[in-house]
């Protein structure tokens, strides 16, 4: 999800980084062609698709090249909250009230989830993005990074052509081969969509009623919890055991409570069982989050921390949330120091995923374990000081 308006996030786990591309692409799309056919997908679908089954070497260039998720997250937030779309989403909300009240019975997702994820992902259908999709699929397919990822998802395109969803020349989504108006890749197109409006078709590209039930249908296939919460700003005290702030970390919001753990207007917890994690998205001196297992849900649908949190706040907003308090002098060091920690980190055993300056999960878990052995504050945030003792080898 989120290639519209921003880069996949990294997949280091099943990507060749640095692999070179060596096979003749005629050679590979005949024996794509001929296993697809293996599949039982029809000589029409493919005759369909075969104008734009063609290599796009700017497609590789791009993913090779993805910088967007080396923001911070509150660069992120910033960026992505502005535009209209608070004021847009309220206004989606009004306008398609009767199909949310269907959607929440239906799948029980609150309206303002399915509307962050609708505005993020496209501007409510205005930036679904300008890329032939099976152009991009088939490119990445070929491609030695992430190639079986992106045939399953190749096969999956045609069949939505054969199904009747989607023409192949109407199919114009991100550069990675997203479609539709809360960017769904074939796979989860063709597991997920659902026809709203009664059609025939399941149409995510025009038809806003199929974009709210897929989506919300989706999120359940993720994991949401009907009538339960995802994310809530809270206050935290200078002297909270920063080890346990982590979203491997799991406490009943009693405990948080008991350690000084504040509502955002500086009210208390409530002091019960419900499991939560503290997330501090920019370390100890920036704002902080009380993750619920809700928000395990955005994670699945990318796996970008800032963005997951991001479209969780925007969600926040949009129900009518005040403005998160920012904090102040949070430290930052460069984007290529980012990466120097990562390298550093790396050669002490650490696995922190793609060395990219991006500092996702493993890398944050990784920090945050080098600053316990290091004893400094364990928030899970690079400063000058660890970036200094690690070039120290201490």
């Amino acid at each position: 999800m989120a290639a519209a308006l921003i880069a996949l996030a990294p997949t280091a786990g099943f990507a060749q980084e640095n692999c070179r591309n060596s096979g003749n692409f005629e050679h590979w799309l005949a024996d794509f062609k001929r296993e697809a056919a293996a599949k039982g997908i029809s000589p029409a679908a493919l005759a369909a698709a075969a104008p734009y089954l063609v290599l796009d070497q700017r497609i590789i260039g791009i993913d090779r090249g993805q910088r967007f998720f080396a923001q911070t997250f509150l660069e992120m937030s910033d960026k992505m909250l502005a535009g209209g779309r608070l004021p847009n989403g309220a206004a989606k909300i009004k306008q398609h009230q009767a199909l949310f009240a269907r959607e929440d019975k239906d799948f029980g997702v609150p309206a303002a989830v399915i509307t962050a994820f609708w505005g993020l992902e496209s501007d409510f259908g205005v930036g679904q993005g300008k890329d032939q999709a099976i152009k991009s699929l088939a490119t990445l397919a070929y491609d030695c990074r992430r190639p079986d990822m992106f045939r399953g998802h190749l096969f999956d395109a045609l069949r939505i052509i054969e199904r009747g969803d989607l023409r192949a020349e109407e199919m114009i989504g991100s550069w990675a081969g997203e479609l539709g108006q809360t960017q769904f890749m074939p796979s989860e197109y063709m597991a997920h969509a659902v026809d709203y409006d009664g059609d025939g078709k399941r149409n995510l590209i025009r038809s806003a009623s199929d974009v709210i039930g897929s989506t919300g249908k989706y999120l359940v296939h993720l994991g949401w919890k009907r009538g339960e919460p995802w994310l809530q700003e809270v206050r935290v005290p200078a002297n909270l055991p920063w080890k346990e702030a982590d979203l491997s970390v799991q406490h009943p919001r009693s405990k948080w409570a008991a350690w000084g753990v504040a509502l955002a207007n500086g009210k208390p917890l409530p002091n019960d069982n419900v499991p939560t994690s503290v997330v501090l998205p920019v370390g100890r001196f920036g704002p902080a989050f009380l993750a619920y297992d809700n928000f395990q849900a955005y994670l699945k649908w990318n796996n970008s921390l800032n963005y997951s949190l991001t479209a969780a706040y925007l969600a926040n907003r949009i129900d009518g949330a005040p403005p998160l308090n920012k904090g102040g002098n949070v430290p930052k060091i460069t984007f290529e120091e980012q990466k120097e920690v990562q390298q550093l980190l790396e050669k002490r055993g650490y696995d922190v995923g793609r060395i990219d300056g991006v500092l996702g999960l493993k890398s944050r878990v990784a920090i945050r374990d080098v600053q316990i052995k290091l004893n400094l504050p364990a928030d899970g945030w690079p400063t000058a000081e660890l970036l200094t003792r690690l070039r120290g080898g201490r």
